[in-house]
């Protein structure tokens, strides 16, 4: 197969083109550190900052980086080094979710470089779930408050601006971030009768505030959904069919507190084993070391995602998102063809059509699968 930098020659161009045509618009822009990378390294150098977005767009291209960041923080100085010269006046809130993450069964068959159908739809239930189960009816964040990007590959990144949020401190970031992973969850602290022999099992109700209640609805949710449901979350596949056949007095015991409705060996074991995987499942997909770092820098939103070439477009509303398809509605390049090699390629659908699988075989692709399949490295110019 041709080098690898053939391929980055090419879309290299395409990336020029882009900003030529397409402007980027940065909220605050004199006061963000930017950050840039090459086909290998995705920051490969950073704090550097630009007076406009004329002057960023005149960098972008000039220079046609691959890869473009920028502060989820405010600076006086955004080109100071080190950090603490630059003098932060505040920092968005800021969670990056990646399918990678989530460790998903799909995962074993095309491994965690490739993403497919349905890693794209899980990691954006993980993302409405955090928005709609956590950001706003647990912290009071109002919806224009919050705005969804995709990340142009695995993902969506989801910022939080409000003058509060702005001056929350690392300490309080992680605050958040420990509340929203369940890290250092008491399991008693919702059970309050587990481990005592000959006490009925009490727990949360669906109806409760908070992580209880989350949890209670949880595992309501996998009851209604079936024994697949239930063994992913830890239970047995006996365990799991004996409880399926007693869902009504399951689901009704958990409405009312009552977690003890049907005799189960070693409850306490068996229903904390399956409340702890269940908020693993919930939260392994938000990356804490971003939500807790001030000073992180996230993908600029309308810019080219160099292992894809693929828009990080900027979403809005999570009734938007909702409505977003990544593979449809974040194409660059929809006009021509380009002949490649394609090496092993699993199928895969880009804007309403279908494509592969291919191995070791030449294929006229359009123009935005081409580029996918070169910046994936699973083909190469032909």
């Amino acid at each position: 197969m041709p080098a690898a930098s053939e391929a980055e020659s090419i879309a290299s161009k395409f990336i020029r083109e882009y900003y030529s045509k397409h402007p980027v618009s940065v909220e605050n822009v004199a006061s963000r550190e930017f950050g840039f990378g090459d086909f290998e390294k995705k920051i490969k150098v950073r704090h550097l900052s630009f007076a406009s977005d004329k002057e960023l767009n005149r960098y972008l291209v000039d220079n046609a980086p691959p890869f473009i960041s920028c502060s989820s923080a405010l600076y006086d100085r955004p080109s100071a080094q080190p950090m603490e010269a630059k003098g932060r006046r505040g920092a968005e809130l800021v969670f990056d979710l990646d399918a990678t993450d989530m460790h998903l069964s799909c995962q074993k068959e095309h491994g965690t470089s490739w993403v497919c159908d349905n890693c794209l739809s899980a990691v954006k239930a993980e993302t409405l779930k955090l928005i709609e189960d956590f950001l706003m009816p647990d912290f009071g964040f109002a919806a224009n408050e919050i705005s969804v990007n995709f990340s142009g590959n695995r993902g969506y990144h989801v910022h939080v601006s409000n003058d509060d949020v702005m001056a929350l401190d690392g300490n309080a970031r992680k605050q958040i971030s420990d509340y929203i992973t369940g890290s250092g969850m008491r399991i008693e602290s919702f059970f309050p009768t587990i481990g005592q022999k000959g006490v009925r099992l009490e727990g949360p109700k669906p109806t409760d505030y908070g992580w209880g209640g989350k949890l209670a609805r949880g595992m309501v949710a996998a009851l209604n959904s079936g024994t697949d449901a239930l063994t992913a979350l830890g239970i047995g596949a006996a365990e799991a069919r004996f409880i399926e056949r007693n869902k009504a007095a399951v689901i009704l015991g958990i409405t009312t507190g009552n977690w003890d409705k049907i005799r189960i060996t070693r409850k306490a074991e068996f229903w904390a084993n399956a409340v702890k995987s269940m908020t693993i499942r919930q939260s392994d997909s938000i990356d804490r070391n971003v939500t807790n770092d001030p000073s992180h820098m996230l993908r600029v939103p309308e810019t080219l995602h160099g292992d894809t070439m693929l828009v990080a477009s900027r979403i809005g509303s999570v009734k938007a998102l909702d409505k977003f398809e990544p593979m449809r509605d974040a194409i660059a390049f929809l006009g021509g063809t380009m002949l490649v090699h394609a090496a092993k390629v699993p199928e895969f659908s880009m804007n309403g059509m279908s494509f592969g699988p291919y191995e070791n075989k030449e294929v006229a692709l359009p123009t935005y699968a081409a580029l996918y399949l070169l910046m994936k490295r699973v083909a190469a110019p032909a």
